[in-house]
């Protein structure tokens, strides 16, 4: 009941993860149709429900225009896992202020990026140019389309790919 349920809105596009047992509920309540069968069956006493995979809501609901939030996963996420002074592929990974906060640097997207333990100690609270240490990438904000955000849910569901691509 707590596998990954893609919710797209009435026109298609997707919105939101769900688990399945609120999935579940939005189809019995009649407020959303199942688009895709691919888990099985529940069985209860009375009735045999199909497990969604993907369900799509009856309205169509207007929401804003979705950000990526500035966390360190999603920092991490951005640049590869990859250190961007050095190249190394690390699991203990920092996050670093290109400019530091000290000196006005703000912690935006723009101005953070993943840095290994090393690297991060050797620039400590200078600028790039006083570390003489240069950047892999410019930082930037990633992109707020489907295909970034759910697309990291795609090696264990598949079968939502049609529905994240075109977005």
């Amino acid at each position: 009941m707590e596998a990954p349920v893609l919710v797209l809105n009435a026109n298609f596009e997707p919105i939101n993860i769900c688990n399945t047992r609120r999935a579940i509920g939005l189809i019995l309540s009649g407020k959303a149709g199942m688009v895709m069968n691919g888990r099985g069956w529940i069985h209860t006493v009375t009735l045999v429900i199909p497990r969604p995979s993907v369900i799509r809501l009856d309205q169509m609901v207007h929401r804003p225009r979705p950000r990526v939030k500035l966390t360190r996963r999603e920092v991490f996420r951005r640049d590869n896992y990859t250190c961007q002074y050095c190249g190394r592929h690390a699991a203990d990974l920092t996050v670093d202020h290109v400019l530091p906060r000290h000196l006005g640097g703000e912690h935006t997207w723009t101005n953070v990026a993943a840095a290994c333990p090393a690297c991060n100690h050797h620039k400590g609270g200078r600028q790039l140019n006083e570390a003489h240490m240069n950047l892999l990438h410019i930082p930037k904000e990633p992109p707020a389309n489907a295909n970034y955000i759910f697309g990291r849910h795609l090696e264990k569901n598949s079968e939502w790919e049609q529905f994240i691509q075109g977005w």
